[in-house]
This record gives C-alpha cells, structure tokens and sequence, in this order.
C-alpha cells in the first residue's frame, strides 16, 4: 500500500477515532473508560492530595469489616507490599485501624473508623457525580446488566 492510498484522519474529535484492531480487544476499551474516570474523580479528590487506591481501598475494607490485609490486596490488586502502605496511610488519616484477629491473632482484621466512613460518604458522593453522566447514558437495567457482566469477567480472572 502506497502513501497517497492511505486518506489522512478527517475528524480528530474525542472518541470518534477508528480503534482498528484494538477495538477488538475489551481490556482496552475498559482502560480506556478508567483511565477517563479516573482522571474525572481526581479532579474531584485532589483537595485531599490521596495516594491511589486510597479510596477503594477503605470502600473494600467498609463493606468487610475485619478483612485480612492479604485479601485487601488481592481485592484491589495491588502487591502486598503496596497495600502495607495504603493501610498505613489509612491509619494515619484515621480512617482505618488495624486490629489483632480475633479467629488467627498473626494477622491483621482491618476496620473503617467513624472518621473514615464520613469521608467515604463525601468521596461516594463526588464518585457518583462523575459517573452519573456517563452512565445515565445507559439507563438503570443496563448499568445493571453492565455491573453483572463485569463482574463475571473478574470472577474468571482468578480462575485457572
């Protein structure tokens, strides 16, 4: 193929650019929609100057009270040595605690405190701003359909 075949790019508005073969692959259309988030709620949460993973990871450990700090990591995916750091960072912010099992004493149960829970409710509530409208797009029943599917496609990742 010659260079006067190849017609150059008509329209380089944000997202009606051809994905060619990557369109083909939904790892990168999901990136690519985090990566959007992601920028989206930084903007909200910047005032807090937070390290990433902050926010999942308290929102994790709120719904599972007394979850191991290994489970957190794999939940989040980060390595275990980056989640020690989080949890350390969530401490000293007073929004988590770390606390002796009460089942296996060599391990860690952590917990949200009071303080860590009103900050969630502020950051769920900036969170749902930024998603409100590109997900009102689709409607409750296929945000619905869109939540099952991809967690069926996370609970396949650790099979095997």
């Amino acid at each position: 193929m010659d260079d006067a075949s190849i017609a150059p790019v008509q329209s380089q508005t944000e997202g009606d650019l051809e994905l060619g073969r990557l369109g083909d692959f939904v790892g990168f259309r999901l990136r690519r929609i985090q990566n959007q988030l992601s920028r989206e709620f930084a903007k909200v949460t910047d005032k807090y100057q937070l390290r990433q993973g902050l926010f999942s990871a308290l929102a994790i450990i709120s719904a599972n009270p007394g979850l191991s700090q290994i489970m957190l990591a794999r939940e989040v995916g980060l390595d275990k040595s980056l989640a020690v750091m989080v949890v350390d960072e969530l401490e000293a912010r007073g929004w988590a605690e770390r606390r002796r099992s009460p089942v296996d004493r060599r391990r860690h149960a952590l917990y949200t405190t009071e303080a860590g829970e009103a900050w969630l409710t502020e950051m769920f509530a900036a969170l749902e701003l930024v998603e409100h409208d590109v997900l009102d797009a689709l409607g409750e029943a296929d945000r619905i359909l869109l939540n099952g599917i991809l967690d069926r496609v996370y609970k396949t990742c650790f099979r095997g």
